[in-house]
Order: structure tokens, then C-alpha cells, then sequence
């Protein structure tokens, strides 16, 4: 593995595969780095019972000049360069451009139950039946917000599951107002169709969110409150997923700055995707939730760009703005009910991690002084899960980022060339 390449790609979803395939044919020497064992991201991770999408596969085989670097995490920052650790010990690898394509992970919110064992977020339980997570058989609900739900749940029941019922936050006329919207997106109106055509049978209700999780040792039934009251389903699994919010800390660790349009923020790009920080690209869902294909747009965009190859990446423009105007429709359909955000009561564990209470954090106006007294956000998901969900409760503001990104071993700290004075991540 060289120790610089022309461009450096940070994740290999659709995002970074099109990014490195597309910066490959100009030439450049090319690296995708990725923490996940094999390349395809979320959309396509493998399915270990079934044959990867055809999309994933032509995706894949057409990377040549790239060298892919599966099990490779982002822990640190350095001049230029990341520092990076795998099974065999960590290095810093160099780069002209950096191409960041780190996609985005789900919105989880607290309610009474929801650590319970058998509790997933939806996403999460669609990627662990791909992997091949015992699900035949099992009774599993499904709830949140969005079209992953039902991706989610078609995915279950391939894989035997008995779906219980879709239960989405969002009303039945903004939901039915987006679908008939669909119609200037003929392709995303197919897929819809197709996936409701498959989960034929399958109660799909509409304002409808889980109020409380019970069970002894694992969950065994949930309260559902719908607009005619609150009806309770036993289940052997509670898969709720309420979006996604875009992966920023490598962003907000290299200076990158971020738009603050909500809760969540997501990094600020030019026109051809260019961040604050010279020589640094963000695409995807980096840049703001818009889905796959202009995950694909976007890589690919960043990959003529950063090998100079601009007039390419315009003539791709009126494509991508279409695509991100689904996404904004998205956003505006299945905006939260602001009742998910007074769920959790004081008794409901917020950091799963370190097993801290809202009622602890009762008192603190920032992130560090709450973690500071109650380790709240120093677990394993570095913040990343109770982090999101009190900046989306409206606690404290999601501002920051601090070495390791991810959990390292201390010998790659170690290797840290430099380590930011502790001002640079005050408010983190």
C-alpha cells in the first residue's frame, strides 16, 4: 500500500465506489478506504443468502488502478494525511485530493424500553439480516419514518420474518401528498410501488409511532399510539428508525465547515462539491440526506473534479439538482412529530453506552460538561447514538469532533503525529 495516492476516497458505498472508479479513468492513483470488510456501504451491503444487487456487482468489478482498502478506520488527522489503523497496526496515509464519501447513519430517539434486547434500529436490523441474523419465524414490528421502513421490511420478510405492521410517524395526507409527487420521479415511483406490491398483506399505518417497549430479558411487546389511541402488539422484535443524519466528525475533525440547517449538520459544498477546505470533496450523504442516486452523481462529480476534469462534472449538474430536490421533498413529508421528542421519561436510559439517564443530564447547557460529569457520550459509539438523539431533543448542539474517531488501540495513538490542544474540541 503506497503511503500517498493522487486521491484518497473515504468510504466505499455508492458514493465512494463512483468517486474512485470515476478519479481510476483519469489516471490518478486512486485509494478507498473502508472500515467494513468488503466494498458496497450500506445500500449494497452483502447478503450472505442472496447475490449482491447487480448495481453493487458492475460497481465492484469495474474499481481497476484503485486500491481498496476494506478494514482500514479513519481514527486522527494529520498534515495532509490520515492516520488510520487495521488488523495489522495502523499508518498515515497521504493524499492530493480527499474525497470524503462517509454516508450517513439512523436517527435513533429514546423511548421507555428501547434498550431493551431485540430493540434495533431499522436499518440495523435490515443489515443484520443481510448478514445473516436469525429472523425466520420471528415477529418483528416495524416503525419510524420514512421509505426505509418499508425497504426494511421487505427485506425481513424475504428473509421469512412475519411483519407485524409498518407504522410511520408521518399523517396519511402529507405521506399520500408525497406519493403523489412521485410521479415527476417515474423510476422512484416503480421501486415504491414494487415494494408495496410485495409487502401485500402487511399493515402499513400512517401517524402511528411506539410509545414503550416491555419485556423481562428481551422485548416482547410494544404500545403503538395511533390516531385512534394506543394498541399493544406482542412481537419478538421492534425495528424503529427514524432517518438518517449525515457521518460529519472526519469533516468536522479536518476543518470542513457545516451547514447548521437543523439539528443535525451536514457539510458545506460548492456547486461541484468542493468543502471550505482546500483540496477536500464531500458527496453524498455527507453533504446532506439524498439518497442513492445522488450518492452516485455526487461520487462521481468529486472524482472528475478532484483529478481536474471540471467541464465533465458540470455536465452532470441538471442531474444531481433533480435528484437532491427528491431528497429535500423527503425531508419536508416525514419531518418528526415533535411528540417523539417527549417520549423519554426521566427513568429512560439516553446513553446506552455509560447507562446515563435523562434526568442526569438535567442542568447541563453543553455536550462536554455533561460528559464531563456523567460520561454521557464517551462510550464506544463515541456520541454518536445519545449524541444525535439530544440534538435532536433539543438538549445540546451535535458541534464537534475529537480523536479517535473511532475506538483505536493505544498504539495508534501513539503513532499520532500531532494531537489537538484541548480547546479545539471544546463543545464536542
Amino acid at each position: 500500500m503506497p503511503d500517498r495516492y493522487d486521491v484518497l476516497v473515504v468510504g466505499a458505498g455508492p458514493a465512494g465506489l463512483a468517486a474512485a472508479h470515476t478519479a481510476a479513468a483519469h489516471g490518478a492513483r486512486v485509494g478507498l478506504l473502508d472500515a467494513q470488510p468488503r466494498p458496497g456501504g450500506q445500500v449494497w451491503r452483502h447478503d450472505v443468502r442472496r447475490q449482491a444487487p447487480r448495481a453493487a456487482r458492475d460497481s465492484t468489478e469495474k474499481l481497476h488502478g484503485v486500491d481498496v482498502l476494506a478494514s482500514h478506520s479513519v481514527v486522527a488527522v494529520e498534515s495532509s494525511a490520515l492516520r488510520v489503523e487495521a488488523l495489522q497496526g495502523s499508518q498515515s496515509i497521504a493524499y492530493g485530493s480527499l474525497i470524503l464519501a462517509t454516508g450517513a447513519r439512523e436517527l435513533l430517539l429514546p423511548f421507555p424500553g428501547w434498550t431493551l434486547p431485540g430493540v434495533t434500529g431499522a436499518g440495523g436490523l435490515q443489515a443484520l439480516t443481510k448478514q445473516g441474523w436469525p429472523v425466520a419465524g420471528k415477529r418483528v414490528v416495524v416503525a419510524g419514518s420514512g421509505p426505509l421502513l418499508l425497504a426494511a421490511a421487505d427485506t425481513l420478510r424475504k428473509h421469512g420474518a412475519n411483519v407485524l405492521g409498518i407504522f410511520e410517524q408521518a399523517p396519511a395526507a402529507t405521506v399520500h401528498a408525497f406519493a403523489r409527487q412521485l410521479r415527476h420521479w417515474p423510476a422512484r415511483a416503480v421501486q415504491a410501488a414494487g415494494l408495496r406490491l410485495r409487502l401485500a398483506g402487511v399493515p402499513y399505518r400512517f401517524g402511528s409511532f411506539v410509545r414503550h417497549a416491555h419485556g423481562e430479558d428481551a422485548v416482547q411487546r410494544v404500545d403503538i399510539e395511533s390516531p385512534g389511541g394506543v394498541q399493544t402488539l406482542e412481537c419478538d422484535l421492534l425495528a424503529v428508525g427514524y432517518g438518517l443524519v449525515p457521518n460529519t466528525e472526519l469533516a468536522q475533525m479536518l476543518g470542513c465547515a457545516m451547514d447548521y440547517l437543523g439539528p443535525h449538520p451536514h457539510v458545506s459544498v460548492d456547486r461541484l462539491l468542493r468543502t471550505s477546505v482546500e483540496g477536500v470533496y464531500a458527496v453524498g450523504e455527507a453533504g446532506g440526506i439524498g439518497g442513492l442516486a445522488v450518492a452516485r452523481l455526487e461520487g462521481a462529480m468529486a472524482g472528475h473534479v478532484a483529478t481536474g476534469h471540471s467541464v465533465a462534472a458540470h455536465a452532470l449538474l441538471p442531474q444531481r439538482d433533480r435528484e437532491r430536490r427528491f431528497g429535500a421533498l423527503l425531508s419536508r413529508h416525514f419531518a418528526l412529530d415533535a411528540r417523539l421528542r417527549s417520549l423519554a421519561d426521566n427513568d429512560t436510559v439516553i446513553c446506552r453506552c455509560e447507562d446515563v439517564t435523562l434526568s442526569e443530564l438535567d442542568g447541563f447547557t453543553d455536550a462536554r460538561a455533561a460528559k464531563l460529569a456523567t460520561r454521557c457520550g464517551m462510550g464506544a459509539c463515541q456520541g454518536r447514538i445519545c449524541g444525535t438523539a439530544l440534538a435532536e431533543l433539543g438538549r445540546f448542539p451535535r458541534n464537534g469532533a475529537r480523536p479517535p474517531i473511532f475506538p483505536a488501540r493505544l498504539a495508534t495513538l501513539a503513532g499520532l503525529t500531532t494531537l489537538p490542544s484541548d480547546d479545539a474540541y471544546r463543545g464536542s
